[in-house]
């Protein structure tokens, strides 16, 4: 199998995507995205559009994060999702997918269809994420998995792009190394830096590099059993 090129929470930071995948063996090296490539940031659609054509030309594994879910949410309910999608960065995304300013008197109801209508093909892309990636002793999941569960497969859907503490310090008994995202790293180092972080017990690696909140975009490489390589893009 080829090694993977696993890419962190990339929240509409396009520039920063287009420089990490500078770093990307597109021959050698399969693409993975552990989720959240929209909401906040710099351009959201530009984020989907290049994953999804990149998944047309290449071998590419694009996961659901929870902000995926949020949009997928709004556009199912809108009256009652808005506002709480809007708090959460889906200002820009919505933006960004219908590719003019907001009309103020447009209804939630009136934005979802527009989006639904016009960007109808990426909609479709982002409901056909699967929530996790198992490859030998790696899993590539957006926010973690339940420990609590016999076998982590098991694992709620909303626990697979929501969960924190209780994955992130739980203890690791599946014989498996999770690579992930949701978390910012800054949340977890001590002296809120940037770089990438690893759980004491090495089972869990964290690559939000908290991108949009002016920290970096990371990206890992995995080949066979190791991590091999990683890079970082910064504003």
């Amino acid at each position: 199998m080829k090694p993977i090129f696993a890419v962190g929470d990339v929240h509409g930071e396009i520039t920063l995507l287009d420089e990490l995948l500078e770093n990307w063996n597109r021959e050698r090296e399969r693409l993975l995205f552990v989720g959240d490539l929209i909401d906040r940031g710099e351009n959201p659609a530009a984020v989907l559009r290049r994953v999804k054509e990149l998944s047309d030309e290449a071998e590419v594994i694009t996961l659901k994060g929870n902000h995926e879910q949020m949009l997928l949410d709004f556009l199912e309910k809108p009256s009652e999702k808005m506002h709480y999608y809007l708090s959460q960065g889906g200002m820009e995304t919505i933006q960004s997918l219908i590719g003019d300013s907001l009309n103020k008197k447009m209804t939630p109801e009136g934005l979802a269809k527009r989006i639904k209508e016009e960007a109808s093909d990426l909609i479709d892309f982002i409901q056909s994420l699967p929530l996790y990636y198992e490859e030998g002793k790696y899993v590539f999941v957006h926010a973690g998995v339940d420990f609590s569960k016999r076998d982590w497969h098991d694992t709620d859907e909303h626990d697979f792009f929501w969960i924190r503490e209780p994955f992130l310090f739980g203890k690791n008994n599946t014989g498996k190394v999770f690579i992930f995202g949701h978390t910012p790293v800054q949340n977890l180092h001590s002296d809120e830096s940037s770089g990438i972080w690893v759980s004491e017990d090495r089972t869990r690696l964290d690559i939000d590099g908290g991108a949009v909140f002016g920290g970096e975009l990371h990206g890992v490489v995995v080949e066979g059993n190791v991590v091999t390589k990683s890079f970082s893009a910064k504003k």
